[in-house]
């Protein structure tokens, strides 16, 4: 069985979580502030360089300057739409390094070069590149950055096109640099941190939740369908095996489709709660049930962002679709492509798609009293305000659609009780 997974993330959906603090919270805070202080910097910049570009070469301007300045517009537009933001974090990283490495070879006069007391116009975008690389580098790669990256800003300083400062000017430098950045790494590293440990105490006490709720939903249905049982079905029986006339029959009959109604009904009505969980966890629940399989599935899945859905919606899902992999092991045949895709559609929708490449069926030759299909699949899903399609030939394989629209999706109060679908 493979299973695909691409990007997980904790969005809100149905009855939101709102966090103090999460690592996405605090990624998109230190991102924008980032890019804030590196436009800050750079403007502060502009003087000095206005002053020194003139002996730097011309090529080495134009593409230096465009570069840096596309770069940190890039880090702006990304931290604003939260898209991309570690790519061009890295990649404005890169291209100060770049125009610090290419500084002296550009230089057109020597003897011009910038005075020992001055600072050169790269060395405050140093800040805005080490803080870049904190934010979007791993922890190993950011330390070795930000210190390496202000040693070598000093280095360049004491050679002749440099300036040829001092040593201790251009110690002082590359120190202050590296406990400016350094300070700035500490604390989105602890923010980060303390964030992490928020969203797993979070997620823990929500699976934890979510456990109690299914197992409480699990013994109402078990009392329910019990007394559904007690109640109607053994008596229908019993009547049943005491018919011996045409009105004792006719009787019975009427009994037995009472009995099918009273469960037709316990299967439309929704567990009476309120509560959330991931679409991740129910992804996770249906890879373990295909692990249990006897043939294999391939089970993908698909998320820019991972919704929290109702638990009614989940146990719903996760039923269906095992329901849906059982009919395809009884039905499908030995041998074929079979597969379930899970996929989170942003904030709001959630949809799962069971298929296989085997015999098919047709619809239309089900009789009524089997319940697999349109009970365990159709009607489940129809009361927790979903759409359930199925789509297969004879020959032709089957396809399993199941889809929720979170802005749509009824509570469990107003779920239907008439069992309908969508085609």
């Amino acid at each position: 069985m493979a299973t695909t997974n691409q990007l997980a993330g904790q969005p809100a959906f149905g009855r939101p979580v709102r966090n103090p603090l999460s690592l996405l919270r605090v990624d998109a805070a230190v991102a924008r502030l980032a890019a804030v202080i590196g436009a800050a910097f750079f403007l502060q910049s502009i003087p000095l360089q206005l002053a020194q570009l003139p002996n730097m070469a011309p090529a080495w301007n134009v593409a230096i300057l465009t570069l840096l300045i596309a770069s940190l517009v890039a880090c702006a537009v990304a931290a604003t739409f939260k898209r991309m933001v570690r790519t061009t974090y890295v990649a404005f990283a890169v291209a100060y390094l770049i125009a610090l490495v290419s500084w002296p070879f550009a230089v057109l006069d020597i003897d011009a070069a910038i005075q020992q007391n001055d600072s050169y116009w790269l060395y405050f975008l140093l800040t805005i590149a080490t803080a870049m690389a904190s934010v979007a580098m791993e922890l190993p790669i950011a330390v070795v950055y930000t210190v390496g990256t202000p040693i070598l800003y000093g280095i360049i300083r004491i050679t002749p096109p440099g300036g040829s400062t001092e040593i201790g000017r251009a110690l002082l430098d590359s120190v202050y640099s590296i406990l400016l950045g350094g300070s700035i790494l500490i604390m989105i590293a602890v923010l980060r941190s303390a964030a992490s440990g928020v969203d797993t105490a979070q997620q823990n006490a929500l699976e934890r939740y979510a456990h109690a709720v299914r197992q409480h939903a699990t013994e109402a249905e078990r009392v329910q369908v019990d007394s559904i049982v007690h109640d109607s079905v053994l008596t229908t029986l019993l009547s049943a095996a005491r018919a011996f006339s045409p009105e004792a029959k006719a009787l019975a009959a009427t009994m037995a489709g009472n009995a099918i109604g009273h469960l037709r009904e316990a299967v439309a009505v929704a567990p009476d709660s309120e509560a959330t969980v991931s679409g991740e966890m129910v992804a996770q629940r249906i890879v373990s049930a295909a692990d249990s399989m006897s043939q294999s599935f391939t089970v993908r899945t698909f998320a820019e962002e991972w919704c929290m859905i109702p638990v009614h919606v989940a146990e719903a899902a996760y039923s269906a679709t095992v329901q849906a992999m059982v009919n395809s092991l009884q039905h499908a045949g030995n041998g074929v492509d079979r597969w379930v895709d899970v996929r989170s559609h942003g904030h709001q929708a959630f949809s799962i798609e069971i298929g296989d490449k085997g015999a098919g069926f047709d619809p239309d030759l089900i009789p009524t009293e089997r319940l697999g299909v349109r009970v365990s699949i159709l009607e489940r899903v129809a009361s927790a305000g979903g759409q359930a399609r199925i789509d297969t030939a004879p020959g032709e394989g089957t396809v399993v659609s199941l889809n929720w629209d979170g802005e749509t999706s009824p509570t469990p109060d107003s779920a239907p009780r008439d069992g309908g679908t969508s085609a």
